[in-house]
């Protein structure tokens, strides 16, 4: 299984995705963690234009795709802007979105991606202004 969690910057993604890996380890399923920093870090892509977050977002797909293929569970955690390319995703199989949002001011607003686009269908929806990490993290897994 696939899980990607999408949503602006302070929304939660990379909290719910560490306890979703810990959680899933606990089960024995053997999991990883890919986060959208980490990412850019180790391939060196700072371009935050359409151009180099639809290179990101391709990487990191091919990366879980791969880790996935060698029966590890994947936890993904990127702001993922463009629709189209999630649902191209999902449309491989055992890929479950994630639409982690807030209306809480968490300091991270000023990375917020001015095209972002919210998932339409077929995805999770999880607000955590007001729900702690384990409602969250209850919400994803019985979905």
């Amino acid at each position: 299984m696939i899980y990607w969690f999408t949503g602006q910057p302070g929304a939660g993604k990379t909290t719910l995705a560490v306890a979703l890996q810990k959680e899933l380890k606990k089960r024995g399923h053997p999991a990883v963690h890919l986060d959208g920093d980490i990412l850019r870090a180790v391939t060196d892509n700072q371009d935050f234009s359409t151009a180099g977050r639809m290179k990101n977002v391709k990487a990191a797909q091919a990366l879980a795709a791969k880790v996935h293929s060698d029966d590890v569970w994947v936890v993904a955690a990127f702001v993922s802007p463009f629709r189209q390319l999630r649902e191209e995703f999902k449309k491989r199989g055992d890929v479950v979105e994630i639409y982690v949002h807030t209306t809480a001011r968490r300091g991270r607003e000023n990375y917020f991606v001015q095209d972002y686009q919210p998932p339409l269908e077929n995805f999770v929806n999880v607000d955590t202004t007001n729900s702690s990490v384990e409602e969250c993290i209850k919400k994803i897994l019985s979905a």
